[in-house]
């Protein structure tokens, strides 16, 4: 019986790292990543005057993107916008395309994943304090992609975009944060064991 210890996870690790380091790891990491934000994004619910809903796919990325770090996260979430402009309906509530108004929540969401998974790769997916700051900046990024895209696509004025592509969502993305942060700080703390 050996009693050397696992070696402590270090700063500068994400969770796919703890992983058997390898290509076919990586393709794995990031097509799977894809795949559960398309699988997400299927939990939606619509948002009264809004072209927007509420959907499981902003959770799906920030959990993609500070598990993979920013390199698999980007790569991972590009698949799946470039996936879906080609035409498979894994975009909220079933849609594809590069046309709905809402596709510039999903180009935010390719910098949010990055953005976490860098900030991940920091530290910031340790504590549940941490990982709160990660996940609005995320959150943050993604609506200062979208909500323009969506003032743009739709030709609402600003006030207008912020009303029906901002506000109504505050509520479900704090709780999504919230849910982050408690799982993120755990799985690590589990792993440390």
């Amino acid at each position: 019986m050996s009693t050397a210890a696992a070696a402590p996870v270090r700063t500068g690790q994400v969770l796919a790292d703890l992983l058997p380091a390898s290509r076919v790891r990586d393709l794995a990491l990031v097509a799977g990543g894809a795949a559960f934000t398309g699988l997400a994004a299927q939990i939606a619910v619509p948002v009264p005057g809004s072209p927007v809903a509420v959907t499981g796919q902003t959770l799906a990325m920030l959990l993609v993107g500070t598990a993979l770090g920013a390199g698999r996260g980007f790569l991972s979430l590009a698949l799946y916008a470039l996936v879906g402009i080609a035409g498979v309906p894994w975009f909220a509530q079933g849609t594809s395309g590069a046309a709905a108004p809402s596709f510039g929540y999903v180009l935010g969401m390719i910098l949010a994943a990055t953005v976490v998974g860098a900030l991940a790769r920091r530290g910031a997916d340790r504590t549940a304090l941490r990982t709160a700051g990660a996940m609005l900046l995320g959150e943050a990024v993604v609506y200062a992609v979208g909500v323009p895209y969506l003032a743009l696509a739709t030709g609402m004025s600003a006030g207008a975009a912020i009303a029906a592509g901002l506000t109504p969502f505050l509520i479900g993305d704090a709780l999504k944060a919230a849910l982050a942060m408690g799982v993120l700080p755990a799985a690590w703390k589990l792993i440390n064991r």
